[in-house]
Formats: structure tokens, sequence, C-alpha cells
């Protein structure tokens, strides 16, 4: 790889835009460090293939987050084009970054998760959701934008008072949610590279709500990399991380998102296959605990470039 041309795609449309810009930045200075030949390029969703040819790109590091780079857009004209990418292929970003659609892919392979309900405002009107969630939801429970990540587009209801006035505000920001049962307890997220599990890192949010500002504000939030859990707890998180891998044919690195109620039962949330590389992101955390440096993990999601046979 190091006489490739390696071009890390940042930006794009998406309100994650600055944080991909952040993680693209992060992972060339990595690869720099090593010895690659790589740049960063601003993705222009309509030119983007043709952008990388004129730059003689041999291989695509994709640091896109939500729109095009993390619903399996990007995927498919990459590989349209012969250009090999690092992580996983069309259909597991696809089902990733649709909640609604993961859902359903969690409850077939048997991996647990919230009970839940989607919804569509262009099959149904307005008025007819908010009837079913009301006659099928207690407070507190969580909706979210089917097609979002970050924790955009979530809301958590705590107040029957504000149900319709929350669940529209979502609504606004994708007409697919996916409504679910609040599950009270404790946050946790399990990176896996290569289909092998990293150290679980319990997440805990000074403000209560792991939310757009507590992932992204320095000193919002404390990461404990190894959770203080029971080795058994860790061993149970890591498989269902694992599966959660195999099942969506993942490449390159996935972060999945967990939650442990007071019974000790554990909920997938999501996963995530463009996970966040910055200072404050949870797989460089996870790769340190066990002694892989940044430089060394961008080098190791650099090899899944190729996986995908065109």
């Amino acid at each position: 790889m190091k006489d490739k041309r390696i071009i890390v795609l940042m930006g794009g449309p998406s309100k994650e835009a600055d944080v991909s810009r952040r993680t693209a930045a992060a992972i060339a200075e990595a690869l720099q460090s090593k010895g690659y030949k790589a740049t960063t390029l601003e993705c222009n969703p309509s030119t983007v293939v043709q952008d990388l040819q004129a730059l003689g790109c041999n291989v695509v590091f994709n640091a896109i987050h939500g729109k095009y780079g993390e619903d399996g857009a990007l995927q498919g004209a990459l590989e349209m084009a012969g250009i090999p990418y690092t992580g996983s292929g069309v259909m597991a970003h696809a089902v990733g970054m649709n909640k609604k659609m993961s859902k359903h892919v969690f409850l077939g392979a048997q991996i647990p998760t919230a009970n839940s309900k989607s919804y569509d405002s262009q099959l149904q009107s307005v008025d007819a959701i908010l009837k079913d969630i009301h006659a099928n939801f207690k407070v507190p429970f969580v909706v979210k934008a089917a097609s979002q990540g970050s924790s955009i587009g979530v809301a958590i209801i705590k107040d029957e008072t504000t149900v319709d006035a929350e669940v529209k505000q979502v609504l606004d920001i994708d007409h697919v949610i996916v409504v679910e049962e609040f599950v009270d307890g404790r946050e946790f997220t399990v990176s896996v590279l290569d289909g092998k599990a990293l150290p679980v890192i319990e997440i805990r949010p000074h403000s209560g709500e792991y939310d757009y500002a507590s992932k992204y504000t320095t000193g919002a939030t404390e990461y404990l990399v190894p959770a203080p859990i029971t080795e058994e707890q860790a061993n149970a998180m890591q498989r269902i991380g694992e599966s959660v891998y195999q099942q969506m044919q993942c490449a390159g690195v996935i972060r999945v998102d967990i939650m442990m109620n007071s019974a000790d039962n554990m909920f997938v949330l999501e996963y995530n296959t463009v996970p966040g590389m910055t200072a404050t992101s949870l797989v460089p955390k996870a790769a340190k605990a066990v002694g892989i440096e940044f430089p060394e993990l961008c080098e190791q999601i650099l090899q899944s470039a190729g996986l995908h046979k065109f």
C-alpha cells in the first residue's frame, strides 16, 4: 500500500460533515506518519468519482459520516468505478444507517434489542402516528429519525404532555421514525476490528444523556475502558458485537452501542459502520487499551480496502 495514492474522503452533505473533516484530518496525518501517500478530499457527490480519478486515486479511506458515506451510496459508486475502499460494503452500510431496517435484522438474527415500532409520515398521517404511539408506548420512550447518526434526530420523551411536539420535531428531520422502549441503565460500546471485539467501553455523559454535544465536546463525557463490569458481562457484550459484525457482513471496523438495564439484560441500540476517529472518539480509545496506537489502527483499517470483489 505504501506506493498507492490514498485519498481520505470527508465532508459531504450530512449534518455530521464537520465531524467527518476532523476524522479525516486525523486519519490522513496518522497514515502519513507511517509513510503512506495519503491526502484528504472534500466529497462533492455529483463529481466524486471523477475527482478521485483526476487525482490518480488507488484507494479510498472512507471518513464520511452520515448521508452517502454511511448509507451505501458511496460504496456503490466506488464499486462501479472499480476503486477499492475501506470498511464495509453496500449492504452493511445501508442497513446500519437505517434504524428501521437494522431493527428488523437484529430481530431476525436473534440479536437482543429493545421493543419498537416504526412509522412513515409519507404512508400515514401524523395524527394517525401520534394516536398509535399514545396507544402503544408509555413515557419514558425514545423517538429516533431512521436515517441519521451522531444522535441527531433522537428524542428521549419523559413527559406525556410533550409527546406530540417532540415526535413532530423528529418527523421534520426524517419522515421515517423508530419509536422504542426506553432502556434505563448503563450505556456501553463495543468496537469490532476485523471481526474481533476490542475491550468494552462504558459511556458516562455528565449531562445524563449521550447526545451530540456529549459526543463531540471534550470533557463532556467520561469513558471507562475497560468497562467496570464482570468478565462474564464483558464477554457477553463482545460476543454480541462480533455477532452484529458477522450477521451484517461487515469489514474493517464498526462500533456497536449497547444498553444494559438494572437486571443486566443487554440491548443493542445500533451499529456504526463509519465510527468517529477524532480526539474524543471511542474506537481509538478501545484500540489503545490493547496496545494499538492510532497510526497502527488506521493502517489496519486501510488493509480492509480491496476486500470487496467487484
